[in-house]
């Protein structure tokens, strides 16, 4: 249907939510991107082209909408459907953990469980009122920091990234939540960069598809940058990295938690001997465990095998594809 003839049949807050509803159904849009279906991310993108909260009340939904707003509604229902772009960076703002938070093409849409695990600060997995300093390793937009300085007023809070187009948008929420000067940002690649110092909380959401599910991905999830998706064949590129490293950077009393998705299997199965809880979520997701700071001292040793090991076989794939160039 054109615009002009979409303006034409459609009035009310209702009938545009239904109509982009059944427009992404029928152009096989897929979500994952902070909503989990095409009636939410549709009444979303219908509000906020009206600068009216998501909760807005569902009995203002049967009001008219006057030609101005029908045009708006319209024309960013129609930019989603024609662009299959996540909402996110239609709007520039997602949630978490109850905060906005300013998002572009430059980093993820936070999408993460650890939300919860922040609302809850990290409770039962470490005593809250002995936690003085937090990292977020790979902090992207910089959400999962931000949100952490909330939930913990008095402690040091610090993050970290590879990218620097990451770490310029992080600097845009701190700003926007006046913690500029406050949590402290480093470039650095996972920890290789980062001054030694003891964190009584380790938090990571790095990047963890594995090659198949990279080359299944869905038009929307191609908008965002491959660095923060991508992590080898089995997904555990960067974790082998962060377990082998991660035991110098951590309290006595310190705990690692880890997200990595699908992957969670791979990895079970590459450190079985490794003690790690794989937390459960009152509000869905999955695929993010807690490891204690002596454990990863007791079994430091084996892991760094895992990782040597693993570096001498990129490093045979490697020295292969250049003989295969050369022959």
């Amino acid at each position: 249907m054109a615009v002009s003839e979409t303006l034409k049949a459609l009035n009310t807050i209702r009938d545009f939510i239904r109509w982009g509803s059944s427009e992404f159904y029928r152009r096989k849009l897929t979500f994952g991107h902070g909503f989990v279906s095409a009636m939410d991310e549709a009444k979303y993108l219908t509000l906020y082209s009206l600068e009216l909260p998501f909760d807005w009340p569902e009995s203002y939904f049967d009001c008219a909408l006057t030609a101005e707003e029908r045009q708006r509604v319209t024309e960013i229902l129609e930019l989603r459907a024609r662009l299959r772009q996540p909402a996110a960076y239609i709007t520039h703002e997602s949630w978490f953990c109850g905060h906005k938070f300013y998002v572009d093409e430059r980093v993820l849409v936070p999408r993460s469980p650890i939300a919860e695990l922040i609302s809850n600060q990290f409770e039962p997995w470490i005593d809250s009122g002995q936690v003085t300093r937090i990292l977020d390793l790979c902090t992207g937009c910089g959400c999962i920091a931000i949100a952490c300085q909330y939930a913990f007023a008095d402690a040091e809070v610090c993050a970290s990234d590879i990218s620097l187009d990451a770490l310029e948008v992080a600097r845009v929420n701190c700003r926007n939540h006046d913690l500029e000067g406050r949590l402290t940002l480093y470039e650095s690649d996972l920890l290789d960069q980062i001054p030694p110092q003891l964190f009584d909380v380790i938090v990571c959401n790095p990047p963890y598809v594995d090659a198949e599910d990279m080359a299944a991905l869905t038009d929307e999830f191609r908008f965002e940058p491959t660095i923060g998706l991508a992590a080898g064949s089995d997904g555990l590129d960067l974790v082998e990295r962060i377990l082998c490293h991660a035991v110098n950077f951590l309290s006595d009393r310190g705990v690692l938690f880890l997200e990595v998705g699908n992957s969670q299997g791979a990895m079970m199965e590459k450190y079985s001997f490794l003690p790690m809880t794989w937390l459960e979520f009152e509000f869905g997701g999955s695929g993010v465990c807690c490891i204690q700071s002596k454990d990863l001292k007791q079994q430091n040793q084996k892991i760094a095998q895992i990782k040597n090991q693993s570096v001498m076989i990129q490093r045979l794939q490697i020295s292969e594809a250049k003989d295969g160039m050369v022959g």
